[in-house]
């Protein structure tokens, strides 16, 4: 019986301590390329992935898996521009995703958003869709029509399964395999309408390094990564904050944003996702408005719309400070 093609990345990864190896940015999407094709058997995903987890990603890996899933991409050739890209794969489940009304504050400022992420991998979440839905902002089904509605509004949402079904089907193993896999990492760098500035949240740590890697690989023009609240790109406001930020193959720069709030914030028990619309309208919140706030102003940075940390939180500020109470950004 002849070995079967994929079965050569399972053997890079699994050959043990001595003579395992990262895959090169070409072994990686060739080998993301062939499971996105079908072209792997069930158990060969199921070890591929968790042996990628044992060994954790390297930034050619990352990169080289959504390189592979942006070639798949079926786009329209005429998609507007746009001015960021913000991925929400995380979900929320100790504090509200107010970073939700930070994106629609910008589209409300004029700039052009486009996000995109899923749902349902890990129970008692509180996901993107699920709050879009509430606040009456329309979910896209295609890419064409994420187009018409970053046009129309300036924000569209794509799930993961227009994206790539077979991604979907990948990161819905979790509950099966027992742990996230890598596709929750490079999900994070699909940027589907080739934004310029591209912001990524993370929980872990110590993949800042490998997500900005990642980044100086595939000559993103301005990219941040930063550890946010749940692993969202959400800025923790009792935390200080460390964003890794590159610019094309330029070598990180990290700049430690300051504590917006003193003390420790309690879970929230509640988790009534309608409370944001409430509070855009103008209902007070201090820990979601620093959070609100706080994260827009890194999204400036990243724009590069503010020379400095500071003139970015006083431009987040006036940008929340005059929206439009009476209605929400790119709702129906």
């Amino acid at each position: 019986m002849s070995q079967h093609p994929f079965a050569k990345f399972v053997a890079i990864l699994g050959r043990g301590k001595t003579k395992q190896r990262h895959l090169t940015l070409a072994e990686s999407r060739e080998a993301m390329g062939m499971l996105l094709r079908g072209e792997a058997e069930r158990e060969q995903i199921g070890a591929f992935l968790m042996l990628l987890r044992l060994k954790e990603e390297a930034p050619e890996e990352i990169a080289g898996f959504a390189l592979a899933t942006r070639a798949l991409f079926e786009r329209p050739t005429d998609l507007p521009a746009v001015d960021l890209d913000w991925s929400s794969y995380a979900g929320k489940r100790v504090q509200l995703p107010w970073y939700i009304l930070s994106a629609l504050a910008l589209v409300g400022a004029g700039h052009k958003v486009v996000m995109h992420g899923t749902e349902g991998h890990t129970p008692g979440r509180v996901y993107t869709r699920e709050v879009l839905e509430n606040l009456n902002v329309p979910v896209a089904a295609s890419f064409g029509e994420a187009g018409a509605q970053v046009a129309a509004s300036g924000f569209a949402y794509l799930p993961l399964e227009v994206l790539s079904v077979p991604l979907k089907e990948m990161i819905n193993l979790r509950p099966i395999l027992g742990l996230r896999s890598p596709v929750h990492s490079f999900t994070r760098m699909l940027n589907p309408f080739d934004a310029p500035a591209v912001m990524v949240g993370i929980f872990h740590r110590g993949f800042m390094d490998i997500h900005a890697g990642a980044a100086q690989a595939m000559g993103i023009d301005s990219f941040a990564v930063f550890r946010g609240d749940g692993g969202e790109a959400e800025r923790r406001p009792g935390k200080p904050t460390q964003v890794w930020n590159s610019h094309g193959a330029e070598a990180p720069v990290v700049e430690t944003w300051p504590v917006l709030l003193e003390g420790h914030a309690p879970k929230d028990e509640e988790m009534d996702i309608s409370r944001l619309g409430r509070v855009w309208a103008g209902e007070a919140d201090a820990y979601g408005e620093a959070a609100i706030v706080g994260t827009m102003a890194i999204a400036l940075r990243t724009m590069g719309k503010a020379e400095s940390v500071a003139q970015a939180d006083a431009m987040a500020r006036d940008i929340w400070d005059a929206r439009d109470k009476g209605r929400i950004p790119a709702s129906a």
